[in-house]
């Protein structure tokens, strides 16, 4: 599937060019901007998109109000009240907000931009449902042809300086069981067992990291999967309400699977550094002590119908809880801006229990 975005000015050399260190300060009206790396650059599905499925013929999208509410600005293509993790962690980087693909141009490709796609996923046939979207394959495609750009008028030794001290993020997998292996019209449940699609996406997935690193990159932070069981989308067909341990179960082999891939990658490719972010680890601590971290709400959308407002998600002007700060989840499948600062800053500056083996703020300096 081909996706035509038009070509990228090349004053994104601007900052590729005169990055000679991993810290540089950009003028910012009367004070300056500290940044802890050149850029970063984004890779992933709903959790992380902010706008690249605006434009698309996409069933999933989000550029409508109440999506964006306490966003500044409003709507934006984001799947939350407001901000996104990648949004907590450019800016705990000293980045500014980075734009999607499908928009940035000019000065604000100077810090990175952010491919991410809702309904996208490792394999190239999940998320078909919602018709248009961005895969991850394409996502890399859209990052070569940037790049290419750049090399190709400008030459590549700085270019690749810097972005080898790039952060490169990347959050995928929870499409390919949510709108892929657990769709009833996809026959992959037919094809493969737990540990086998586990398998066959690794392997995917792992080729695919490997073509982000022969492309430059060296700095990854991974976003795992988390208890997808526990989402309102998958409690609203529960008869107890409970989370679904069946769930949870099948995807814990990709967990897996993936913390051995990138133990893997770091020893086989030479200068290969990454902070995992164990999300299924921060959701069963959140809903565990949800008291402690002040929210009451730990099992209905914010905005959605039906049972735990996760049947139908958040449509066009419906009027979402006023309380969100106290909600876990936004809809049917996102969490709200309080919980992706929580995990934002988690996976910044927290200890290896959420973020192995360094955190974001530890890779950064390396």
């Amino acid at each position: 599937m081909a996706y035509n975005f038009r070509l990228f000015p090349l004053c994104f050399l601007l900052f590729l060019l005169l990055v000679n260190n991993s810290i540089i300060c950009q003028e910012e009206g009367s004070g300056t901007r500290s940044t802890l790396v050149p850029a970063m650059f984004i890779f992933g599905d709903s959790l992380i998109d902010n706008g690249n499925n605006n434009n698309l013929a996409s069933l999933a999208k989000a550029n409508y109000f109440p999506y964006g509410i306490d966003f500044n600005g409003g709507p934006t293509g984001r799947f939350s009240n407001g901000l996104t993790m990648v949004d907590v962690i450019a800016e705990l980087l000293g980045l500014p907000l980075i734009p999607p693909y499908s928009q940035a141009s000019g000065d604000q490709m100077r810090f990175g931009i952010n491919y991410a796609s809702a309904a996208a996923g490792i394999l190239d046939n999940t998320g078909r449902n919602f018709v248009g979207r961005i895969p991850f394959n394409q996502q890399i495609t859209n990052f070569e042809s940037t790049l290419n750009q750049i090399r190709n008028n400008n030459g590549a030794a700085d270019v690749e300086e810097a972005v080898a001290k790039s952060i490169f993020f990347v959050g995928m997998g929870s499409n390919d069981y949510l709108n892929n292996y657990l769709m009833p019209n996809y026959n992959t449940k037919n094809q493969y067992n737990a540990q086998e699609y586990a398998t066959l996406l690794t392997q995917q997935y792992n080729q695919q990291l490997t073509r982000l690193y022969n492309l430059g990159a060296r700095k990854f932070v991974i976003g795992g999967v988390g208890l997808m069981g526990c989402i309102p989308s998958i409690l609203a067909q529960s008869q107890n309400g409970a989370c679904s341990e069946e769930v949870n179960q099948l995807v814990l082999p990709f967990h897996n699977n993936v913390r051995s891939m990138l133990t893997n990658l770091n020893t086989n490719l030479p200068g290969f550094k990454f902070s995992y972010i164990d999300i299924r680890n921060m959701f069963q601590d959140l809903l565990t002590n949800s008291r402690q971290y002040g929210f009451s709400e730990v099992n209905l959308g914010c905005c959605g119908v039906g049972r735990n407002r996760g049947q139908i998600t958040c449509l066009p002007f419906q009027t979402p809880c006023s309380n969100r700060e106290q909600y876990i989840f936004w809809d049917a499948f996102h969490p709200t801006e309080a919980v992706n600062i929580l995990f934002g800053r988690k996976a910044f500056n927290g200890g290896p229990d959420v973020v192995y083996p360094v955190n974001i703020q530890q890779l950064a300096t390396l």
